[in-house]
């Protein structure tokens, strides 16, 4: 009788929605909102509106035909879907530079052809075309919270598949503890790369518990059509319990290893960048408070949550893990 109480009665977590409240497909690519300008920039900086131009096409290239893909109703959250065309200029991407007006000089990366390497610890190490892994993939859509370290929020539908498809098809041994991935570095199309003091190529990990847990994803699209280069093309990491610097862009390896990687901005400040990253309003970073989040629709400020909304999901994962720095 319990058993068919529960499969009668589901208990909505509190970051939900009924899919009903979200915001529809057709809403939320409506180009029209292109012209309503950028959000207002992290840390009270102010970026300028921006035309429609290479940083907002999409839909354009080798597998533009896989999407839009079916939303998976499971995933969505009680936040308003942040409009297309900020979250499509506003853009963390220190490849490009360190500022968020990334997104026409990102347009310069080459994406065709894009090679994976998929090495260490596992079966049979492999090169593979990214058409080609995408093809194989179970891509579905999910509108996810994305919490930045420096403060501002946003709420997008990602489309891709679920990381631990890609582990599954890795084929890691037994000894494989840590997923290593690390960024493209073109030299000809990043020039923030000539920023030495930056411990270049961007490396980021997740423990294999953390890798193949069902919200862990590698999104290869943004609103229903292909990622776009200042976004992460052609596949990026989305894991939206952990803040935003862990979801490394542009992906060409990734390495199953025994040992813990050193993460890009944990190997820059170890003191200010923990490996472990997971969203926590009571613990601030060094030089500010993480307490509140600024939505980067209408630059309101929120509490922010434990775990950014998901600790459903993955708290479980964390514990016996006190003497960890698990937060920042």
């Amino acid at each position: 009788a319990q058993l068919e109480d529960d499969m009668l009665i589901r208990r909505k977590k509190g970051w939900e929605i009924p899919e009903r409240d979200a915001t529809p497909q057709a809403i939320y690519q409506n180009r029209r909102q292109f012209l309503k300008g950028i959000a207002a920039g992290s840390i009270g900086a102010t970026a300028a509106s921006l035309p429609l131009g290479s940083a907002l096409a999409q839909g354009t290239g080798t597998t533009a035909d896989l999407y839009p893909v079916s939303r998976n109703p499971a995933y969505t959250v009680d936040r308003e879907m942040t409009e297309k065309a900020k979250a499509l200029t506003y853009n963390n991407f220190y490849e490009f530079g360190s500022h968020k007006s990334i997104s026409q000089a990102a347009q310069a990366m080459n994406i065709r052809p894009w090679t994976v390497k998929i090495d260490g610890l596992v079966e049979n190490p492999i090169e593979i075309d990214f058409e080609d892994l995408v093809r194989k993939m179970p891509l579905e859509e999910r509108v996810y919270r994305f919490r930045c370290v420096e403060g501002w929020a946003m709420t997008v539908p990602w489309s891709g598949f679920p990381m631990k498809a890609l582990v599954d098809f890795a084929k890691p041994l037994s000894g494989a503890k840590y997923v290593e991935m690390e960024t493209a570095s073109q030299k000809e199309t990043m020039p923030g790369l000539r920023q030495f003091w930056y411990p270049w190529p961007y490396v980021e990990g997740l423990s294999m518990a953390e890798a193949t847990n069902e919200l862990s994803m590698i999104a290869t699209g943004i609103y229903g059509e292909e990622m776009p280069k200042q976004n992460g093309a052609p596949l990026r990491l989305v894991t939206p319990w952990k803040y935003g610097f862990k979801n490394i862009k542009s992906i060409v390896r990734f390495t199953f290893t025994d040992e813990r990687p050193v993460s890009f901005w944990e190997e820059l400040n170890k003191d200010e960048y923990g490996f472990w990253a997971n969203v926590n309003p009571k613990v601030p970073h060094p030089r500010w408070s993480q307490a509140q989040e600024r939505l980067l629709n209408n630059g309101e400020s929120v509490p922010t949550l434990i775990y950014n909304g998901y600790g459903d999901y993955v708290a479980d994962i964390y514990k016996g893990m006190e003497n960890e720095k698990l937060f920042m």
